[in-house]
């Protein structure tokens, strides 16, 4: 109407100035951290990093309105390949000493892993070479395997203790993480694994173990903050439910965030004692049933699958991803990296085991390596996505297309890998590439 004021235009928001512009991105898989999001594919992508944490990601045709190239602005060039997450390694055993390749060969001549461990083997013979080696000895190899996940694109590493069973070997154990943490360019996310196993120094009184883990070993854990999580192996022969649940309500009231090992060798009720105790992540299932995995689902449990193990081990039955995935219970993946069960830092290779023996797809596959293992350590948004706000963890890949990551199996498909926004891997200059 006449002598009506026009209304003004709204302003346009103000263009953001990053650190670092990923472009050229064949396909940028974001991983929504949202259960049931998909890989939030992008084609032809982008991604602005800004003091190390993702400021804006989208196609490449809107990023120009979005986005202004300062004079420090850094411009990376992806050449067309994948770009996604860095990795979450959601469950290792990643210190220890020695070396358990022949138990390997006894397995393969038949001895289960039930014998080879009451001959004197299995965890207690890690845990014999562990106490008698000096921390520099155990520094330098965890260093080493670190460096063997970062190239495989790993970013975010949690990490058991468990081969110490003292106090102070315990500790060792983890002041060690500790140290890892600050020095190298890993994230590692420390856990208190006292409930491996009863040493045998304790085998005659095992309920003297108990207190020492309880009593002792975690308060001190506590005070001293060098553990995120803690973790029990509830199994039959290890540690029964009774006890499991006696470590992991000590560990919540001392503020630990709390991890299962369940129904690996048999079903034995560790989903439902996850479920009732709020896990955050429950480890192996295996043999979980149709009761644990209505427990797990309605409690919110993300099931850390370990199918390496399985494999490693010579079984043929796998955890019922299927069927975990279709009550709505969140999946992630994991190595389960140690000396014994599954002596591989290769993350990639798990998503094809998952693929071809528990079947998987591709999107499954993908996710439950990033976001869904963040999930599943309770780090949903911050790594394994790369959804705005997200920390800038992520990887160039060697190929231009998603689907060849299970389907090209036992190879290295990362060519680059950045944290907080900076290069630290770049596997270019290993193959010979001009950069």
């Amino acid at each position: 109407m006449a002598g009506e004021a026009r209304p003004e235009p709204p302003e346009a928001s103000p263009k953001i100035t990053p650190d670092l512009i990923v472009g050229n991105i064949g396909e940028l898989l974001v991983c929504p951290p949202t259960p049931g999001a998909g890989l939030g594919l992008i084609p032809n992508g982008v991604v602005a990093v800004l003091d190390g944490v993702v400021a804006w990601v989208g196609p490449a045709s809107a990023a120009s309105e979005a986005l202004a190239v300062g004079p420090t602005t850094r411009m990376l060039n992806a050449e067309g390949r994948v770009v996604m997450p860095g990795l979450v390694e959601c469950h290792t055993h990643l210190a220890f000493a020695g070396s358990r390749a022949h138990e390997f060969q006894a397995r393969v001549a038949g001895w289960s892993y039930a014998e080879i461990a009451a001959g004197g083997g299995g965890i207690m013979s890690t845990v014999r070479m562990t106490r008698s080696v000096s921390r520099q000895q155990l520094m330098l190899a965890a260093h080493q395997r670190l460096n063997a996940m970062l190239d495989y694109g790993i970013t975010t590493v949690e990490a058991k203790s468990g081969y110490g069973l003292t106090t102070v070997d315990e500790l060792r154990l983890l002041e060690l993480y500790r140290e890892l943490n600050r020095s190298h360019d890993v994230d590692v996310l420390a856990t208190f694994m006292g409930a491996h196993t009863i040493p045998l120094e304790h085998r005659e009184d095992p309920g003297a173990y108990m207190d020492l883990v309880v009593e002792e070993m975690l308060p001190q854990v506590a005070e001293r903050g060098l553990a995120r999580y803690c973790d029990v192996f509830c199994e039959p022969g290890f540690f029964d439910l009774e006890q499991s649940r006696r470590v992991l309500e000590k560990a919540r009231e001392l503020g630990m965030q709390l991890l299962i090992h369940a129904d690996q060798l048999q079903q034995a009720g560790g989903a439902e004692l996850a479920a009732e105790l709020g896990v955050l992540g429950a480890s192996h299932l295996d043999h979980v049933d149709e009761d644990g995995i209505s427990a797990l689902a309605e409690a919110g449990v993300v099931a850390q699958l370990l199918p390496g193990a399985t494999f490693f081990l010579g079984h043929t039955v796998y955890a019922p991803a299927r069927r975990l995935l279709e009550k709505g219970v969140r999946v992630a993946l994991s190595t389960d990296f140690n000396p014994g069960t599954c002596y591989t830092e290769n993350l990639w290779l798990m998503g094809t085991i998952a693929s071809c023996s528990m079947h998987m797809d591709i999107t499954e596959v993908v996710r439950a390596m990033t976001c869904e293992a963040a999930a599943s350590l309770g780090l949903s948004g911050r790594v394994g996505t790369l959804e705005v706000g997200a920390r800038a963890d992520l990887l160039i890949l060697t190929t231009d297309d998603h689907m060849d990551i299970p389907y090209h199996f036992g190879i290295n498909p990362v060519r680059q890998v950045m944290k907080d926004g900076v290069v630290v891997v770049d596997r270019r200059k290993q193959d010979g590439y001009p950069v």
